[in-house]
This record gives C-alpha cells, sequence and structure tokens, in this order.
C-alpha cells in the first residue's frame, strides 16, 4: 500500500490497486517526474504481485474479491458482506459496477421498466422517452400501468417527490430525480408536490430548527432552477406544513395506526444509542413520507378528492460501492462547483475504467463498467449515438482515460454553469411563492 502499512484483507489489497493505479495515471498525465512515476509503477506492480500470491489469480479491475481475511469468516459471511445493501440512509456495495438493479428488484418486489412499457409511455405522451428512461436509469415501477390507464382514460393524477436538506450544497446525483420528475411534469401536464424532511435532519444531523429550514429553502432554490411550473409545483417543508395541514396530520396517524413496530424496526431498524427523536423517526418515517402520495393531505389542491392517484419518482442516491455524500467534497459534483474544480475533480478523483499504461490500454482497451466518468455520460450526454461511439472507443482502447475524461468536462461544465445561472435568478420571494399553499393549475375532470 502507499501508506507502507500491511493489507489485512484482499478487498483491501485490491482497493490499494485501484488507488495506486490511479495515481499513476494521475502523474503521468499531469507530466510528473519520470522517477517519481517509476516509483508508483513499481509500488503498483508491487501490490498486484501480493495480490496473486494471496488469491492465487491476477488482479482484474472492476472484479474486487469477498471482503474477508483469509480463514476468518465462513463462506456464507463473506457472501453476505458482498451483498448490496440499501435503505433509506445507506446504500453499500462491493461492486465497482455499482447495485444490482436486478437483484433490487426482487428484493423490493418492483417490477422492471421494460420495452412495452417505455413505449406506452411513449405512445401516451407522444415524447421520446427520457434517456433515464432510454437507458435504464429508472429502472422499476410499481402499478405504472394503472397511472397510465387512467390518463389515457383523462383521469386525473399528481406527482410527488422529496428531498432531504442536509447542507447548502447540493450534488449532480441529487438532481437526478428532479431531472426526470420534471420532464414527467412537462409530459403528463400534472401538478406535482415536493416534500422537504427538514424535521428528519434536524433529527439526525447536528443542526438548529433554524439551520434546517434553512437548508431547505437553499436546496429548494436549486430544485426550482430545474426549471418546475411554479403554476403545477409546491415545495413543502415537513417542519412548516404539517402544523398547517390538519388532512396532512390526519393521513400521517391513519398510516401510523396501520404499520406495526417491528415492521418499521425489520425494515430500518435502530439501536439504544438513537435520541428518543431519532427512535420515534425512524418508527413514524413510513407515515410521513407516505402521508404526501393521498391527495387529501394537500387540501388546497386537491381540496377533499380522495380519489387522485399518485407517482413518486426516486432514486438511489449511489456511486459505485458508496453512496455519495455531501460531506465528502471529492465524492460528488456539486452543483456549486467552478469549472476548473470540475476539471481536478474528474481528473484525480474519478475511478477509472483504464488499464495502468498506454500500451495495455491500447492492446486490452478499457472497462465502462466500472468507469465513473463513463457512469456520468450515461447519465448527463443527451445523445446517444455519441455515447455508444465513446462506449465502443474506450473498450477497444482507441479512446484514453485523459480522453474520456476530458469529454465529460466538457459536458458538465456547461451543465453546471447554465444551473448555477437558473438559481441565481432564484429569489427569496420566488421561493416563498413555490412553498405558499394554493390552488395549481390542471385539468381534471
Amino acid at each position: 500500500m502507499p501508506s507502507g502499512e500491511p493489507c489485512t484483507s484482499p478487498l483491501e489489497l485490491f482497493n490499494s490497486i485501484a488507488t495506486q493505479g490511479e495515481l499513476v495515471r494521475s502523474l503521468k498525465a499531469g507530466n510528473a517526474p519520470k522517477d517519481e512515476i517509476d516509483s508508483a509503477v513499481k509500488m503498483l506492480l508491487s501490490l498486484k504481485m501480493s495480490y496473486k500470491a494471496a488469491m492465487g489469480e491476477e488482479y482484474k479491475a472492476g472484479c474486487p474479491p469477498g471482503d474477508r481475511a483469509a480463514g476468518s469468516h465462513s463462506d456464507a459471511d463473506a457472501a453476505k458482506a458482498s451483498e448490496d445493501f440499501v435503505d433509506p440512509w445507506t446504500v453499500r456495495t462491493s461492486s465497482a459496477k455499482g447495485i444490482d438493479y436486478d437483484k433490487l428488484i426482487v428484493q423490493f418486489g418492483s417490477s422492471k421498466i421494460d420495452k412495452e412499457l417505455i413505449n406506452r409511455i411513449e405512445r401516451a405522451t407522444g415524447q421520446r422517452p427520457h434517456r433515464f428512461l432510454r437507458r435504464g436509469i429508472f429502472f422499476s415501477h410499481r402499478d405504472m400501468n394503472q397511472i397510465l390507464d387512467a390518463y389515457e382514460n383523462k383521469k386525473p393524477f399528481y406527482l410527488y417527490t422529496g428531498r432531504g436538506p442536509s447542507s447548502e450544497a447540493m450534488h449532480l446525483g441529487h438532481l437526478v430525480p428532479f431531472i426526470f420528475t420534471k420532464w414527467l411534469q412537462d409530459v403528463f401536464d400534472v401538478p406535482l408536490v415536493i416534500q422537504m424532511s427538514d424535521d428528519e435532519k434536524y433529527l439526525w444531523k447536528d443542526l438548529t430548527l433554524e439551520q434546517a429550514y434553512s437548508y431547505t429553502v437553499e436546496n429548494a432554490k436549486d430544485i426550482i432552477a430545474c426549471g418546475f411550473d411554479i403554476n403545477k409545483t409546491f415545495i413543502f417543508s415537513d417542519l412548516e406544513y404539517m402544523g398547517q395541514s390538519p388532512g396532512f396530520y390526519k393521513n400521517v396517524v391513519k398510516i401510523q395506526k396501520h404499520v406495526t413496530f417491528n415492521q418499521v424496526k425489520g425494515i430500518f431498524g435502530f439501536t439504544d444509542s438513537d435520541c428518543i427523536g431519532c427512535a420515534w423517526w425512524k418508527i413514524s418515517f413510513p407515515a410521513v413520507q407516505a402521508a404526501p402520495s393521498f391527495s387529501n393531505s394537500f387540501p388546497k389542491i386537491f381540496r377533499d378528492r380522495t380519489d387522485i392517484q399518485c407517482l413518486i419518482p426516486c432514486a438511489i442516491d449511489q456511486g459505485a460501492q458508496t453512496k455519495m455524500s455531501a460531506s465528502d467534497p471529492n465524492s460528488s459534483i456539486f452543483l456549486t462547483d467552478t469549472a476548473k474544480q470540475i476539471k481536478s475533480k474528474v481528473n484525480k478523483h474519478a475511478f477509472s475504467g483504464g488499464r495502468d499504461t498506454v500500451e495495455e490500454h491500447r492492446q486490452f482497451g478499457g472497462n465502462c463498467e466500472v468507469d465513473v466518468s463513463f457512469m456520468y455520460l450515461t447519465f448527463f450526454l443527451e445523445d446517444d449515438d455519441r455515447l455508444e461511439q465513446i462506449r465502443k472507443d474506450y473498450t477497444s482502447g482507441a479512446m484514453l482515460t485523459g480522453e474520456l475524461k476530458k469529454t465529460l468536462i466538457d459536458v458538465l461544465q456547461p451543465l453546471i454553469a447554465e444551473h448555477q445561472a437558473r438559481r441565481k435568478a432564484v429569489t427569496e420571494e420566488t421561493v416563498k411563492e413555490f412553498m405558499a399553499p394554493r390552488q395549481l393549475s390542471f385539468h381534471f375532470q
């Protein structure tokens, strides 16, 4: 390892090789002194030899071993450690490819968004499906056909999504559900409610109530900057709105009555060290989050109607092998980053699926499945043909890692700059207008 400390498990050794490989590529890209590059390459080769000795096979990028020290765990324990884990607060996988969506579909009992469903959405809306649908980024659903039945029969539905405002700055991953939700609002021409769960963040983070609410306002500015229609969108703070809407709180209580303590503990979990507020929140979390899916939680929008269906776009907040974090400045591209910061983060911190040398890369090609830059392009490059050409060129070795990273930088810099310009135009008064309970514009029977 670069630190000179011994590795205690094959997975740690694997990660050290990946980190050292990134260092070698960074030194070469930065035209570092030859002796410094040679030293780093020597360390990389030594790590690979150690890995082969420990595992009996060559190191292969993107294919980590089970995380276990030799002889310290059973095969069953190792298998369990390598499983994907997703809950409202944690996303974890041992795979550099990220979460296995097919396994997640089985785990959560949803249905895959297949080509037939995508074609039906296109027929119903008359619009080309969003790239998130075309590329399987939004990959599963529950009862989407029921929503489409309603839409085709001119019956009402509305959209509901949310955000837990844990800091002032949001990152690109946070925008994904809002980008998709805006597309849904546009093509279906329906109202939208956005829940800001600042009560949760107050209980979980070291925040005052005033700080929690201030994060709601700041995050709301970024959400509004996505281009939502003010006449069809209501953004609400849990801290502010629940006390104003008896209908909302009544739905929370009704849901709580039908969910058992053991069900919530089994799904979300909590410990004796949790504060009373945190334990209460974990127990009541499903009810507070579910209440906005009932139309009579918003009497000023839908009056007392209880028959309006709700579609909830949501996303897994993840990178490869870990959850992207607002507390780690290098784990994500933030909406406040400058063009220089974006370039630096991509070049220095975006995990590469490339080979350790140019010669190896030209001969064997790169691995798009684990390459973070390619993953970002999958999300944010609109042109399908160009994305496919990049995939072919990188996989064949015709495109080098530096060239792939430059392509991503050229996509992200204007995207972030344009978002920052729109956000700058969002005033405190604009936020108040979006957060005012009121009648929204829609055409329901």
